[in-house]
C-alpha cells in the first residue's frame, strides 16, 4: 500500500515510528515532512501536502498527525476529495474505512500511545469500504465540497428561507 504521511513538530516523534513500523511491514511510505519535533511549524501546511498528494493519486491512502490531530484532520478535511477521520482506537479506525472510506487519517502525536496509533492504522489499511447503505451519506458530503453546498436539498437544505 502506497501511503503518504506528513506531521507538524507535534506528531513528528508519532510520525517518524509509524514510517519505521509501516516500512517494516511493507508498505510504500513517502515523508511529506516535517523533519523535526524541535522547531514549531504550521499543521495545516503539512496536512494539506498530505491531502493534495491522496486526491492526485487515487491508489495512495494518507496519515496527517498533529498534537492532538484535529487541526491537521479539519486542514485536510478542507481539500475537495479527502474524507480524513481522527481516530482514538481499532473501533474508530475500521468505521473511519468501513462506513466513510476514509482515505485520509488523523491522529495525535500527543494524545495517541505508538502502538494504538499502529493498531489504529493497521484495522484501518485492512479494513474495507461496505458501499451499499453509507454510499448516499458519501454523495451528500462530496456535494458539501461544491461552492454553493447542496443548496434546497435535504432537510437542512431550506433552512433561513
Amino acid at each position: 500500500m502506497k501511503i503518504i504521511i506528513g506531521s507538524d513538530h507535534g506528531g513528528f516523534r508519532l510520525k517518524s515510528f509509524l514510517i519505521h513500523a509501516l516500512t517494516l511491514k511493507g508498505h510504500e511510505v513517502e515523508d511529506l515532512g516535517t523533519d523535526s519535533g524541535e522547531r514549531a511549524v504550521d499543521y495545516p501546511d503539512f496536512a494539506a501536502a498530505v491531502a493534495r498528494k491522496v486526491v492526485a493519486d487515487p491508489t495512495a491512502v494518507g496519515i496527517v498527525i498533529c498534537g492532538t490531530g484535529i487541526g491537521a484532520s479539519i486542514a485536510a478535511n478542507k481539500v475537495a476529495g479527502v474524507r480524513c477521520a481522527l481516530v482514538y482506537d481499532g473501533y474508530t479506525a475500521r468505521m473511519a474505512k468501513e462506513h466513510n472510506n476514509a482515505n485520509v487519517l488523523a491522529l495525535g502525536g500527543r494524545t495517541t500511545a505508538e502502538e494504538i496509533a499502529l493498531d489504529c492504522v493497521v484495522t484501518w489499511l485492512n479494513a474495507t469500504y461496505q458501499d451499499g447503505r453509507h454510499q448516499p451519506r458519501l454523495d451528500k458530503i462530496a456535494a458539501l465540497e461544491c461552492p454553493l453546498g447542496p443548496l434546497g436539498s435535504g432537510p437542512l437544505g431550506s433552512a433561513g428561507k
